[in-house]
């Protein structure tokens, strides 16, 4: 079997474990896990890890930036921040107008773009005392989600015809476009809600390059060589790669966290301690 990442344009109306489990039975292989999930309404890029030693590495790329397309709708506010909520309609004031393009752009320029904090929504997978927020939500208990921290790095405005704004969105990971959505609407008067969300990248992975679901085929595996062939490396010898394998330490001058190669093969993340090298995870 290959080991390694598969890119899939994930639809709309299925979780991210739906398409992992789709994945599993298409290629019968059962070691299959997501490098970061998409909500059910979204869609597009889903980068899934294929087989036991790929699985080994996802944690190398958990907080890749990404970049979306998102359809904001203003006028409403909803309990999920999206579409899969509970929409509410936001009365307007007299003589209340529509926030002229400029005025988006400006709030978005001085808002929204840069470090900032972001509260998740309440309807999420963020834990709170040790619990996911969205299964407390639905219990009826009350979810208090501290601000967090977050990057927006780009935030273009693709068209705007009130209530309808289109968004192009790069971010660092933890960003949640539905709490955008939500707060772009509270400071602009309006409210708002995310409608529609489209992932197009992932760290330097594509939509362009992604296939559909029902076309998941061995053939479209990444394999693991190239995954990892930009990340730091040591060449290890027939020994080394030996004592890797028994669970030794090796002299190898490693002053932070890479991947160790015997031939074309990753063998190991490796790890300094106490001048040698050690291996945190024998792939």
């Amino acid at each position: 079997m290959r080991h390694g990442l598969i890119l899939i344009d994930k639809p709309a109306g299925i979780t991210s474990h739906d398409c992992v489990a789709r994945v599993r039975a298409a290629l019968h292989e059962r070691d299959v896990g997501h490098l970061g999930t998409l909500d059910p309404a979204a869609t597009g890029l889903l980068v899934l890890a294929v087989g036991r030693k790929a699985l080994k590495v996802v944690e190398l790329f958990r907080d890749l930036p990404k970049e979306y397309e998102a359809q904001v709708r203003f006028g409403m506010v909803s309990t999920t921040y999206d579409g899969d909520g509970v929409l509410s309609q936001v009365p307007a004031k007299p003589g209340w107008i529509p926030p002229p393009l400029e005025i988006v752009r400006n709030t978005i320029a001085d808002r929204f773009l840069g470090k900032i904090e972001q509260v998740p929504p309440a309807y999420s997978a963020v834990h709170v005392g040790g619990e996911r927020a969205y299964r407390k939500m639905r219990q009826g208990r009350t979810v208090q989600i501290p601000a967090r921290q977050v990057e927006i790095k780009e935030c273009t405005i693709l068209s705007y015809d009130y209530p309808v704004l289109r968004l192009r969105i790069a971010c660092g990971s933890g960003t949640y476009i539905r709490s955008l959505a939500h707060d772009l609407g509270a400071v602009l008067h309006t409210g708002a809600y995310l409608e529609r969300l489209r992932r197009t990248r992932v760290g330097e992975w594509r939509i362009e390059n992604a296939v559909p679901l029902a076309n998941a085929l061995w053939s479209s595996i990444i394999p693991l060589k190239d995954v990892l062939a930009d990340q730091s490396a040591v060449r290890l010898s027939m020994a080394q790669m030996q004592d890797v394998r028994c669970g030794r330490d090796v002299d190898v001058p490693v002053t932070s966290q890479v991947i160790a190669w015997y031939g074309d093969l990753p063998i190991a993340i490796l790890v300094p301690v106490e001048g040698r090298a050690h291996a945190r995870k024998v792939l």
